[in-house]
């Protein structure tokens, strides 16, 4: 069975959004381009991971150009997108490995999400070998949404994200474990974590 590869070049619309209430949320990457839209599923620190690395990759960019590049130093207020996701969410995939890159020819940030893929191995150095293969085959591997942005949208994408990922449970100011709307039993309160 050949790769299935969602591709949007500049597409009208990529997002991190969230289903569900704030401890119990689903998170997805979402591209919209026309009437087409694609949404995969991830983990809040998936989501976290890539606008940090995001930001760091463009704040890059611009010190490798001195500038010069189509970059903007703060996400640009004018294309703010802060619309809930597109529904119906229907889930191609979960995601588990991503990449970044920066085309500086055409002045592109590169966005790939790859499905998660279990591998069956009997040892580390098999399952390394496993990778590897899955890795190099371009035609048969897992689904993967590969997306190209501008400066620009890049910049907007890290900084939704960051939002969304902040928008849960509040922080407990003695522990910094999220506060559940049930209550919360706090480490530094008793001097003890319970288990799992």
């Amino acid at each position: 069975m050949s790769r299935q590869v969602f591709f949007y070049d500049s597409p009208d619309r990529f997002v991190a959004g969230t289903v569900g209430l704030p401890g119990r949320r689903t998170f997805f990457l979402q591209a919209t381009a026309g009437n087409r839209v694609t949404s995969v599923a991830l983990e809040k620190t998936q989501v976290a991971a890539l606008a940090q690395r995001m930001d760091e990759l463009l704040d890059e960019v611009l010190r490798r150009s001195g500038g010069s590049a189509a970059v903007p130093a703060v996400a640009p207020a004018d294309i703010a997108d802060t619309a809930p996701l597109n529904t119906p969410i229907e889930e191609e995939f979960r995601v588990g490995t991503m990449a970044l890159a920066w085309d500086g020819e055409n002045e592109r940030m590169i966005v790939e999400a790859q499905a998660l893929v279990e591998l069956d191995a009997d040892s580390d150095e098999d399952l390394a070998e496993a990778e590897e293969r899955l890795l190099q085959d371009e035609e048969n591997g897992p689904p993967m949404l590969r997306v190209r942005l501008t400066g620009a949208q890049a910049r907007a994408f890290a900084k939704r994200a960051l939002d969304v990922v902040n928008a849960g449970r509040p922080p407990c100011p003695l522990c910094s474990l999220p506060l559940d709307p049930e209550g919360h039993v706090c480490p530094r309160q008793n001097g003890y974590r319970r288990g799992a």
